[in-house]
């Protein structure tokens, strides 16, 4: 019996050896996953996209500003005249948060009752607050964020160093005022469910013909490899715009989660991400001799398209080189998209950036697959 074993384990080790792909994946997939979560994971949102509306120009708004930048929480990217200018400013996702400070913020703040704490002059009823944060509430991290420094302390105002200097801020959350968490997980969903969808059916496309037997039929059609990349893809299209119903549907009657976006900027955002991903598919599936091996690399991109898309942990948390990688990932492009659309009311023709990029890597993905696919066995 345990010859037997032996000559089935070592034709297995064999097998094993020689198949260089699924030997790869076995020793990559660990190591890679393991080395980029655990580097780029984090869950405390650092150097956030800020703007400012600043009426005050006073040395005590000068002060204030330069320790919140040292607090390295945010980084003042834009300076906006306005409110309205802001308030557009967070709906396209230029910036995630904002901070007005009005033109009396000095006086404001000399007012403040816990101006010098423990030292609250009866005679100061404090009513109002020195200044605003706007917020983009649709990430609930985000908001936790800028809660932390709704009281923060001072280390200076105006010339002069003071110890216990505390300012207090509105908090204004936009989009999301209940700080609900399923109202970003939904939209968020849709990425995450086309992505492992769409990727999966298209991978073994060109596999499953293969092990079918079909190929020797493809071979003998006047079917030019462009055609047939087409013809695979476009059925599953009409199944992820079914997906995308039954999430964002069950999501707005079942868990209140609003549908701000207009239907058309919506189905188009969809359409580039549903053809993005199914490129990709495709792609792979002209890298893999079966379906396992397609199967496992479908899975070497979902991991990252799940955890630094931005769905489950705040874009803005991560280091340089897992958001340089999440740049090349479709997920995080639609999940910005699909974001803007259904919680911000954004327009399409407002979010050009991404989607030119999830047109120009359907392009790419398609020549790719077509050059790689050969009307012939092997």
């Amino acid at each position: 019996m345990w010859v037997r074993i032996y000559a089935v384990l070592r034709k297995e080790l064999k097998q094993l050896s020689r198949d260089k792909m699924t030997f790869g994946m076995v020793i990559m997939i660990p190591l890679v996953q393991l080395l980029l979560f655990g580097y780029a994971i984090n869950t405390d949102a650092r150097h956030i996209p800020t703007g400012l509306v600043n009426l005050s120009h006073s040395s005590e708004s000068r002060a204030l500003i330069s320790d919140l930048e040292a607090s390295q929480s945010i980084d003042f990217q834009q300076q906006y005249s306005d409110i309205h200018s802001a308030q557009q400013a967070i709906v396209k996702g230029e910036v995630r948060a904002v901070l007005y400070l009005p033109r009396d913020f000095g006086s404001r703040l000399v007012q403040h009752p816990n101006y010098y704490s423990g030292q609250k002059a009866a005679t100061q009823a404090f009513t109002r607050p020195v200044g605003q944060w706007l917020v983009d509430g649709s990430d609930t991290v985000i908001t936790s964020t800028i809660k932390a420094l709704q009281n923060m302390p001072l280390q200076s105002v105006g010339n002069r160093k003071v110890e216990q200097a505390v300012t207090s801020f509105a908090v204004v959350p936009f989009f999301n005022p209940e700080q609900r968490t399923v109202v970003n997980i939904v939209p968020g969903l849709v990425a995450v469910i086309l992505t492992m969808t769409m990727i999966l059916f298209t991978s073994a496309a060109i596999v499953r013909e293969r092990e079918q037997g079909n190929m020797e039929f493809l071979i003998n059609t006047p079917i030019r490899s462009i055609e047939l990349m087409v013809g695979k893809i476009i059925p599953y299209v009409l199944v992820g715009l079914l997906q995308v119903g039954i999430i964002l549907g069950i999501g707005h009657w079942v868990f209140s989660v609003p549908l701000r976006g207009g239907l058309s900027s919506l189905l188009l955002a969809a359409l580039l991400f549903i053809f993005a991903s199914l490129t990709l598919g495709l792609v792979i599936s002209t890298l893999a001799k079966t379906q396992l091996q397609a199967m496992q690399m479908t899975i070497f991109i979902l991991l990252p398209s799940i955890l630094l898309s931005g769905f489950m942990f705040p874009y803005e948390a991560m280091p340089s080189l897992a958001q340089w990688i999440a740049e090349c990932l479709p997920a995080t492009h639609f999940m910005r998209m699909i974001r803007a659309i259904v919680l911000r009311d954004a327009m399409l023709a407002e979010l050009l950036k991404d989607s030119i990029w999830l047109i120009a890597f359907t392009l790419c993905g398609l020549f790719i697959a077509s050059r790689r696919f050969r009307k012939k066995l092997g």
